[in-house]
This record gives C-alpha cells, sequence and structure tokens, in this order.
C-alpha cells in the first residue's frame, strides 16, 4: 500500500515516515510540505492513501482533502498534532471527504517513535475499509449492467415484506445514512428540516466511536439543531434528532425502543446504515429515509427493504455527493423514490415526512 505523506513540519514527516516503515506492507509514495503542493501530487501519482495534516501553509489540510477528491480521488486519513484540539477542523475535513482522523506519532527521548502502531492500526482498518468497498462496487457495477427492473416492483420482488408494526412504537421517523463527505451533508439536510419537526431523526455516519460525541456537538452547531447520541433504550420523540453513538450497529427494536447489538460482526462498518434500515423496515411505520455521499454500498439494500415497506427512500445525486458510491449503487437498483441534489433534499425530505406524520 502507497502512503502519501502531507505535513509542513519536518520532525513531523519524519515520525511518519518512520511509522509507515513499522509496516512492511506499507511505503512511502511521496512528501508534501503544503496542501497545494499535495494536490499536485496526488494528480501526478495517486498513493493508496494520503495523511493529511490539517494546519499548514498555502493550502490548509481541510481545503486540500476537498481538492483532491475532486481531481484525484482516493482515501484520506487526517492526522494532525492533536485531533481534540482541532476538533472543528477535523469535522470539516472528514465533511469534505476525510475517512477518519488520528494523532501524529511524536519522536521522543532516544529517538522513540510513541503513536505509531495506532497509525498503523488506522492505516489497516481504512484498507480494510477499501478493499471491501472496491468489492461492493464491482458487485454493483456487474448488477446494474444486467437487465434488471428498477423502481418499487423490483425492490419488492427481491425482499421480504416488513413485519407488521407494533402499536405505540416508534414514532415517524426519517433515518439518514452517510460516510465518506458525510458530516457537512447531513448538516445541510437538517438545517433545511421545518422547525418544530413533526417526526423524529436518526443518523448513522461513518466515523470511529472515539469522536463521535463531539462530530454530534457539531452537527448540532452547524445545523442550529439539538443533536444528541443516541443511547440503548431511547423511545424516539417528535423534533429530536439522535446520532449512532457506539461502535455497534443501532437497530430499532420490537418494542419501539433503540438498541445497540454486536451482530452481525463481520461488517466493515459498525454501525452499518443498512442494520438501521433493515430494523426500521422491521419494526417501524413508514417513514422517510436518506442516504448521502459516501464509498462502498452501505445503505442501498437497506433503503431498498424500506421502500418495498412503503417508506419514501430519498439518494444524493452524484452531482453533490463526494463519493457517489452509496447513494449510486441505491439509485441504480431502484431503491430511491427520488434521487435530488444535496440542496433540494431537506425541503423534500420535510414534505414526504409531513404527510406521513398526520
Amino acid at each position: 500500500m502507497r502512503v502519501a505523506i502531507v505535513n509542513d513540519l519536518a520532525v513531523a514527516c519524519e515520525a511518519l515516515r518512520r511509522a509507515v516503515a513499522t509496516d512492511p506492507s506499507l511505503s512511502v509514495a511521496w512528501i508534501a510540505r503544503d496542501g497545494a503542493e499535495a494536490v499536485e501530487c496526488a494528480k501526478r501519482d495517486r498513493p493508496d492513501l494520503v495523511l493529511m495534516d490539517l494546519i499548514m501553509p498555502k493550502m490548509d489540510g481541510v481545503a486540500a482533502t476537498r481538492e483532491i477528491m475532486r481531481v484525484a480521488p482516493c482515501p484520506i486519513l487526517v492526522v494532525t498534532a492533536t485531533v481534540s484540539g482541532n476538533a472543528a477542523l477535523v469535522y470539516e475535513a472528514l465533511g469534505a471527504g476525510a475517512l477518519d482522523a488520528v494523532n501524529t506519532p511524536t519522536i521522543g527521548g532516544k529517538g522513540a517513535l510513541d503513536g505509531a502502531a495506532e497509525l498503523v492500526r488506522r492505516i489497516r482498518l481504512v484498507a480494510r475499509a477499501e478493499g471491501a468497498n472496491a468489492r461492493a462496487s464491482a458487485s454493483a457495477s456487474a448488477s446494474a449492467s444486467r437487465s434488471a427492473p428498477t423502481g418499487a416492483s423490483a425492490a419488492s420482488a427481491a425482499i421480504p415484506a416488513a413485519l407488521p408494526v407494533i402499536p405505540g412504537g416508534l414514532p415517524k421517523i426519517v433515518a439518514i445514512g452517510a460516510s465518506t463527505g458525510g458530516p457537512r451533508a447531513i448538516a445541510r439536510v437538517l438545517a433545511a428540516l421545518p422547525r418544530p419537526m413533526p417526526f423524529a431523526v436518526v443518523v448513522v455516519q461513518h466515523v470511529s466511536s472515539e469522536f463521535v460525541a463531539g462530530f454530534a456537538e457539531w452537527l448540532g452547531a452547524e445545523s442550529q439543531r439539538a443533536v444528541r447520541l443516541a443511547r440503548a433504550g431511547d423511545r424516539l420523540r417528535a423534533d429530536e434528532i439522535v446520532v449512532a453513538g457506539e461502535d455497534r450497529h443501532l437497530v430499532a427494536t420490537p418494542v419501539g425502543t433503540l438498541a445497540y447489538a454486536d451482530e452481525p460482526r463481520e461488517s466493515v462498518h459498525r454501525p452499518a446504515v443498512d442494520e438501521l434500515f433493515a430494523s426500521l423496515a422491521r419494526h417501524a411505520s413508514p417513514g422517510v429515509a436518506v442516504l448521502l455521499t459516501g464509498m462502498g454500498r452501505d445503505g442501498a439494500d437497506g433503503l431498498a427493504r424500506l421502500r418495498a415497506a412503503g417508506w419514501h427512500t430519498v439518494a444524493q445525486d452524484e452531482a453533490t455527493s463526494v463519493v457517489w458510491g452509496m447513494p449510486g449503487v441505491a439509485h441504480r437498483m431502484g431503491a430511491a423514490v427520488e434521487t435530488l441534489p444535496l440542496e433540494s433534499i431537506g425541503a423534500a425530505v420535510g414534505a414526504a415526512a409531513a404527510i406521513r406524520s398526520r
């Protein structure tokens, strides 16, 4: 795996180079000293992964991430001196297309390298996810090339009907799933929803569990909404927004509550959008579900289940997605009732949810 390093500090570049060298399967593709140089290097020689600093001269890491995802898309891992201290920039970078964030390794006394093991662990997790995404994309492309029917009838033919909804269970729900580039997209959708909302909102964003509390706070500030982490046993209320907050799958239960589940353990993404969507198809009355920008296909099968169960389903369009993986698969398989640009999704969701909340 060829890894690019982007950092304006020589000591940080050396620490990152040494950390990469601890794993024989990794090699350094190139080193850039600022974001602008990184964009040019990525265009000439696209690496398998970019280790992106945040605070740099000429072009910072957020802008560089956004530009690389536009001109030479590849996995980006934010590596910064202090993730907690740069939390706002971290979430901006995740919204621009970065996959995760980790603290920069440091060179201590007598040349000891601290933090290398955690960096390599995160690189391996990204590699695993990207491998799964590549296989999923190939499978989705093969499926799309066959002349299968699309639309509600196609989804219904392939997917079991939802189980009966238990009276007095979950309220009307808007369910949102996203991955690469999702934070900014989710914030825009939430900001455009009606006030007050006659429904509850449940969000699954692919992000490390250690960052999710800060993500909920950032999302609340960006959307000017009250956003909190979902708790096991929650009974949702209208005008409430919750975000999956554990390294487990957030699911709806038959008794009208939310829960966290360990299975399926083999899922690349924990929590997975598919698991939330599938549980809502079984246990909640029809609401609205949205699948936003992200690599791979997580959420596409779940969106199809929801459409078959009578939900209004929306996928983000290609032009406004950082990566048109997840919503693109959903669009091609006929899982989405509507495929819309990001700026139109909030209003469309609000209108569809209002009808279902009467």
